[in-house]
C-alpha cells in the first residue's frame, strides 16, 4: 500500500521504536512507516488502517507492538475475532494485562457478554491501572446491557470515580455511559442530569453528550433550504443555514451487531476462572468503548 513521502517512521512512539530495533534497519523503517499510517487513519478510516496493519504484520509478526496495532485496527473495523487473536498474541509476548478490557469488549462484539463479565471479575483486573479499571467497568456495564440487565448496568457504573468532581481522561465517557444506561431504563430526568455532567467534563468532544442533551430538551438541528421565491436565481439557495426545531428524544442506541463466533482453534484459552458477577470487582481498588 502506498505511503505518503512525508511519513518517515520517526513519528512512532519511542517504546515502539525500541521494540523495532530487533529488526534490520531497512525492515524496521518499513514497519514503522506502516504503523504510523495505522495510527493516522484508525479513527477516520478504520479499513485503511487495517490494510496498513496487515502489511506491518506480514513484515514483523513477532513484534508485540505490531500485533497490538493489528489488533486495534481489526477492532476498529469490527473484526472482533481477529482483534482478539492479535491482542492475545501481544499479551503472550509481553505478559502485560493492559489489553484486558479491550479483549473483554471483543467478547461482547462476538456475542459473548457472559465471557466479558467473567473477565471483569478475573484477577487480572486488579493488576490494571485506574484508567484500565474504569475501562473494564464500562465494558462490564455494556455486557449487562447486552443481556438486557439495565438495572445491573446502572449499578455497575456507580463508583467513587463517577461521583467525583475531579475531571480525569475517562470522566466524560463514564458519565456518558451512566446517563445512557439511565435513559435506557426510562429514568429520563436523571439521564438528563448526567448528560449535562458529561458535557461539563468533555472538553475535547470525545462524546456526543451535548447532542444527546439537546435531544432530551426536544431540540434538533437541521439544515434549512431557502426556497426560490421566483425573484432570485435558484443557484442562490443557501446550504449553510441551520434551523432549530422541536423533536422527540430518540430511543437509546442498541448494542452493535456481533460477529459469528470464531472456530475454537482460532482463539486460545486464557484460562479464565468463571465469575458470576462483575460486582466482585472492588470499585475502591483503583476503580474499574464506533
Amino acid at each position: 500500500m502506498p505511503i505518503p513521502d512525508d511519513v518517515t517512521g520517526e513519528e512512532i512512539d519511542k517504546d515502539v521504536k525500541q521494540e523495532l530495533q530487533s529488526l534490520p534497519k531497512g525492515l524496521a523503517e518499513d514497519v514503522s512507516r506502516n504503523l504510523v499510517m495505522v495510527a493516522r487513519l484508525i479513527d477516520e478510516d478504520p479499513e485503511g488502517a487495517y490494510g496498513y496493519s496487515r502489511v506491518a504484520l506480514r513484515l514483523a509478526s513477532r513484534v508485540a507492538a505490531v500485533r497490538e496495532a493489528a489488533g486495534f485496527a481489526a477492532y476498529a473495523s469490527q473484526k472482533y475475532s481477529e482483534a482478539l487473536a492479535e491482542f492475545r498474541a501481544a499479551r503472550r509476548m509481553t505478559g502485560n494485562v493492559d489489553l484486558w478490557p479491550v479483549m473483554a469488549d471483543c467478547e461482547r462484539g462476538l456475542g459473548r457478554p457472559e465471557k466479558a463479565l467473567d473477565m471483569a471479575g478475573a484477577p487480572e483486573v486488579q493488576k490494571l491501572d485506574k484508567a484500565g479499571q474504569v475501562e473494564m467497568r464500562l465494558v462490564a456495564a455494556g455486557a449487562r446491557r447486552d443481556m438486557d440487565q439495565l438495572d445491573a448496568a446502572i449499578v455497575t457504573l456507580q463508583s467513587p470515580e463517577l461521583a467525583s468532581n475531579s475531571v480525569q481522561p475517562w470522566t466524560a465517557r463514564l458519565r456518558y455511559a451512566y446517563a445512557d444506561a439511565l435513559l435506557a431504563a426510562g429514568r429520563e430526568g436523571e439521564a438528563r442530569e448526567w448528560f449535562a455532567k458529561a458535557v461539563e467534563s468533555d472538553k475535547d468532544g470525545s462524546t456526543d453528550a451535548s447532542d444527546r442533551l439537546a435531544e432530551l430538551d426536544g431540540v434538533e438541528f437541521v439544515d434549512a433550504l431557502v426556497e426560490d421565491d421566483g425573484d432570485t436565481d435558484s443557484d442562490s439557495d443557501s446550504d449553510g443555514d441551520v434551523e432549530v426545531v422541536n423533536s422527540e428524544a430518540p430511543e437509546a442506541k442498541s448494542a452493535p451487531e456481533s460477529e459469528p463466533e470464531p472456530a475454537e482453534d482460532s482463539i486460545d484459552d486464557d484460562g479464565l476462572d468463571d465469575v458470576d458477577d462483575v460486582d466482585d470487582v472492588d470499585g475502591d481498588e483503583d476503580d474499574l468503548k464506533g
